[in-house]
C-alpha cells in the first residue's frame, strides 16, 4: 500500500521559512500546501518563492483549506496558544515550536484539546534528534558514568551581545522573549530526557542590556526580558544540575553538557557560535581515564546534512510527527514534554521573583 502524503501549512515565516519549509519539502511524506504571514503580499511572495499553492493572512483561512491536514507553528511565543488553539479546534495535527506557550495553563489547555480530539501535537525539541545527543543518551542508559554525581551545562553565545541590535518582541518578557524561553526551554526538556525528573530549582534571571534601539525611530526602548539566566536544579535522583545560559557573551564557549558519575565522565559540546546544531562532539572516560573523543555510530548519523544545521534534525522531528500521526499515538517529544518544559519555566520565573527555591510537582 502506497504511503499517503500529508498536506501541511506553515505558520510563521522567520524560522518557518529558514527551517520548516525546507525541512517539510525534504521529507518524503509531507507537502507544504499553504503558508501564513499577517501581510498577504509577503505571504504570496513567500508562496511563489517556495512553490507553495496557497498563501493566507489569517489562521482561520489556513485551517479552512481542504488540502491542509496538519500545521506547523513557528511564530513568536505569545502567539502559540491562540494559533495552536485554532489549529486544534479545526481538527488539524500540530507541530509547535518552543517555548510552548507563555504560561503552563495555556500549554495544558492545548494538551487537553489535542487529547480530546485525538490529534498529534509534537514539539520541536530537536536536540533529541541530533546524533551526538542520541549517542549521549544511549551511553547514559547503558550506565557509562554509573551513579550520577553532577551535571553542568553552559550555553554561552554572543547572538544578542551587541547593544545596537534592534528592539523587538524578544525584548519583552510578556511576549515570551528572553533566554529562558529561547534556550532553557530546550534545556529543561533534554535534562528530563537524559537525567530524569527535576525535584526543585533555583533561578536568577538578569538583563545586561536594559535598552535597545527602536528599529523605526532609533530611540532607546526598555528591555525587560532576560538575556542571562543562572539555574540550579536538584534532580529526583539526588544529583545537582547547574545551568549558565547567556545570549550576550562575546566569544562565548558555545553549548556544553558535562556529566559526572562515580564510574565515568561524558562531555558533549560545540563551540560553533553561528549554528546551534552543527559542531557537536562527544568525549568520554571511565575510572579516571583521560577523556577521549567517542565515535558516533553510522546508524545515528543524518542521512543528509544541510548548510543550516537546524534542518536535518527538524526533518527527523517531522518524521517522528508523521509516524505518530500514522500510529494515532503521541510519543516524546509531544505536548506532554511541552507542558513539562513550560511548567519548569514558570517555576524559574517564580523562583527569581521570590528569591527562593521552588519545589516541582509535575502533577500540579
Amino acid at each position: 500500500m502506497a504511503e499517503t502524503s500529508l498536506g501541511v501549512a506553515v505558520v510563521g515565516t522567520g524560522f518557518g521559512q529558514k527551517v520548516h519549509i525546507p525541512g517539510l519539502q525534504a521529507h518524503h511524506r509531507t507537502k507544504v500546501v499553504a503558508v501564513y504571514h499577517r501581510d498577504i503580499d509577503k505571504a504570496r511572495a513567500i508562496a511563489v518563492a517556495h512553490q507553495i499553492p496557497h498563501a493566507c493572512n489569517t489562521i482561520e483561512a489556513i485551517v479552512a483549506l481542504p488540502d491542509v491536514q496538519a500545521v506547523t507553528v513557528a511564530t513568536p511565543p505569545f502567539l502559540h496558544y491562540l494559533q495552536g488553539k485554532v489549529v486544534l479546534q479545526a481538527n488539524k495535527h500540530l507541530l509547535l515550536e518552543k517555548p510552548t506557550t507563555l504560561h503552563a495553563a495555556e500549554a495544558v489547555e492545548l494538551a487537553d484539546l489535542a487529547c480530546d480530539r485525538n490529534l498529534i501535537l509534537t514539539m520541536d525539541f530537536e536536540f533529541r534528534f541530533v546524533p551526538q545527543w542520541q549517542r549521549l543518551s544511549e551511553l547514559l542508559a547503558e550506565g557509562y558514568v554509573g551513579h550520577l554525581r553532577f551535571v553542568k551545562i553552559d550555553w554561552l553565545v554572543p547572538g544578542r551581545a551587541d547593544p545596537s541590535r534592534a528592539w523587538n518582541w524578544y525584548s519583552r518578557r510578556d511576549m515570551g522573549g528572553g533566554t529562558l524561553g529561547a534556550f532553557a526551554s530546550h534545556s529543561f526538556d533534554y535534562i528530563t530526557w537524559l537525567f530524569g525528573p527535576v525535584k526543585r530549582l533555583s533561578a536568577r534571571l538578569s538583563t545586561a542590556i536594559p535598552y535597545r534601539p527602536d528599529p523605526t525611530t532609533s530611540e532607546l526602548k526598555p528591555v525587560d526580558a532576560d538575556d542571562t539566566c543562572s539555574l540550579i536544579l536538584d534532580l529526583a535522583n539526588g544529583a545537582p544540575c547547574q545551568l549558565a545560559i547567556s545570549s550576550v557573551a562575546y566569544a562565548g564557549r558555545g553549548h556544553w553538557v558535562e556529566v559526572y558519575g562515580d564510574k565515568g565522565t561524558l562531555v558533549l559540546g560545540s563551540s560553533n557560535l553561528q549554528d546551534y546544531v552543527h559542531g557537536f562532539r562527544l568525549w568520554g572516560g571511565q575510572n579516571g581515564a583521560t577523556l577521549e573523543e567517542l565515535p558516533i555510530p553510522e546508524r545515528l548519523q543524518f542521512p543528509t546534512t544541510y548548510a543550516d544545521g537546524r534542518i536535518a534534525p527538524f526533518v527527523r522531528v517531522v518524521d517522528h510527527w508523521v509516524n505518530d500521526i500514522d500510529c494515532e499515538r503521541a510519543t516524546a517529544p509531544s505536548i506532554v514534554e511541552g507542558v513539562l518544559s513550560q511548567k519548569l519555566m514558570d517555576l524559574a520565573h517564580q523562583s527569581h521573583q521570590t528569591h527562593q527555591w521552588v519545589d516541582f510537582n509535575p502533577l500540579l
